[in-house]
């Protein structure tokens, strides 16, 4: 047992510590109270330490005594400390604190199993969802931000935050803004051929969290669920964090192979697609397989969740109707967002769902974040309304559509690029096949990425064990002159 400080050795334990303290904490006397609390905390003090007057104290240190009883009566409040008139003060639970502190030092050395619920720890081998934090080459799925019409957008947000801003600082409304939800129906109904009105549709932040909410609304763990392989990872992500039994079915010219689907998991609870422009590979699902996996999910009672990311971008045909428009069973949950065709930040995307299950829904929206920005929503709707919206998807279009041709002819020129079949009909970017096996698409992203080159790998998006070699390549967030120079850098840091 060690014994307790003498007052004149702990009051120059207290000025070394003073001395140290680069805290800028302005107050002398909270400068003393922290010295003397991590004279506690660390051990130096013990429980049932005696500590000096604060009248000798303030003596022995040179401060006034009225700093040293601000100090303790600090320690006091907090517990540090105990007084009793005619007594003195003592060191009262340290012990306590230092063993608090030894278990919280120690918090990040345990395994991570031992600390994270079942959900958590699949969540955890699955990985998070990582998103492009700056215009890159050849990141994915990034649009053209330099393009958007920026002025305008500013010009309604200031108009709405300027008029009724108290509006903007309330809840908003769990399942959107009517307005948006109103545009939002006539949106899908005339461009998508999606059979819905603006009850059924939920704003949400982002296509992400419609893919969490489903996961958490429609799934029990052990559930089957049919996925794209490849395919897309957040949607992996969100299942299988959900419990969800991954079912990889391969792809092919006409998209996701149903029977292949129907032999491995006939069960299945649901089907994830993306059927307009599969991705990563870029085929769109073909009107008998559409057909296929109608009847399926009419017959089994299961669901089809449609994620339709990007249908505004197709160049060489019209947009495909989405699969929602085909079901007359009410079984298909469809999923769009704002990221790609405005700008990421937007943060704005939603959900179509069936009439009977809105209200579950909407109650399990609110369980995850409450509501998307109302405010931004105000504007989105104008946007739309004004039709500065489609103006903007038609220019976008055909800027696309020349930077995507330009992109092939350096890809075909610097490395020979080997595209899949359908792979630049549309989108934000494409999967391009190695032009050569012998390097394994891990090296060569990572020599890439010395360059200053995103090369986001395809076989990371491969759930089965025939994982092709390759990369989803962007390239719609890039202007003429920075695809030739990237591709020149790419192809000058290529292995030989």
């Amino acid at each position: 047992m060690s014994l307790p400080l003498s007052g004149r050795k702990l009051s120059g334990v207290l000025l070394t510590l003073l001395e140290q303290n680069h805290d800028r904490q302005p107050s002398l006397s909270g400068r003393l109270y922290r010295a003397i609390r991590t004279a506690i905390v660390d051990g130096t003090l013990h429980a049932g330490d005696r500590l000096p007057s604060t009248r000798a104290l303030a003596s022995d240190l040179g401060v006034s005594r009225s700093t040293a009883e601000g100090a303790y009566a600090q320690l006091e409040e907090e517990g540090y400390l105990e007084r009793s008139t005619g007594s003195g003060s003592f060191v009262s639970c340290a012990s306590t604190v230092r063993s608090s502190l030894r278990r919280k030092s120690a918090l990040p050395q345990a395994a991570p199993e031992t600390l994270l619920s079942s959900r958590g720890q699949r969540i955890a081998r699955m990985g998070g969802c990582v998103d492009a934090l700056e215009v890159r080459a050849f990141s994915a799925g990034m649009p053209a931000l330099d393009s958007f019409p920026a002025a305008i957008w500013q010009r309604l947000l200031a108009r709405h935050a300027r008029h009724a801003p108290q509006r903007w600082m309330m809840y908003g409304d769990r399942q959107g803004l009517p307005q948006l939800r109103e545009v939002i129906a006539q949106y899908l109904s005339l461009s998508r051929g999606v059979d819905c009105d603006a009850g059924q549709v939920l704003v949400l932040t982002s296509s992400q969290q419609a893919l969490t909410l489903i996961a958490m609304m429609m799934l029990d763990a052990g559930d089957h669920i049919w996925l794209e392989d490849p395919g897309y990872r957040g949607a992996q992500t969100a299942f299988s964090g959900a419990g969800a039994a991954l079912v990889p079915v391969p792809v092919d010219g006409d998209g996701m192979r149903i029977d292949d689907a129907l032999h491995a998991a006939p069960k299945a609870r649901l089907a994830y697609v993306t059927p307009s422009h599969q991705y990563p590979l870029g085929m769109a699902l073909s009107l008998p397989r559409r057909l296929q996996l109608i009847e399926w999910a009419r017959r089994e009672r299961a669901w089809i969740v449609e994620d339709d990311y990007d249908s505004e971008f197709h160049y060489d045909s019209r947009p495909i109707a989405a699969i929602h428009g085909l079901d007359r069973h009410q079984r298909v949950l469809y999923v769009g967002t704002f990221s790609k065709v405005l700008f990421p930040g937007i943060r704005v995307a939603y959900l179509v769902v069936p009439k009977p299950l809105v209200q579950a829904f909407v109650d399990g929206r609110s369980q995850i974040d409450g509501h998307t920005s109302p405010l931004t929503q105000a504007v989105l709707a104008d946007f739309m309304q004004d039709g500065h919206f489609m103006a903007h998807v038609r220019r976008m279009r055909e800027l696309y559509r020349a930077r995507r041709n330009i992109f092939l002819e350096e890809l075909e020129r610097h490395l020979g690029g080997r595209l899949l079949p359908g792979a630049a009909a549309g989108g934000l970017q494409m999967s391009c096949l190695l032009p050569d096996q012998r390097h394994a698409d891990r090296r060569v992203s990572a020599i890439a990425a010395d360059a200053g080159i995103d090369l986001p790998l395809l076989s990371r998006l491969h759930l089965g064990p025939q994982a092709r070699q390759g990369f989803v390549m962007g390239f719609s967030a890039l202007a003429p002159g920075d695809i030739r120079e990237a591709m020149k850098r790419l192809a000058a840091a290529w292995p030989r």
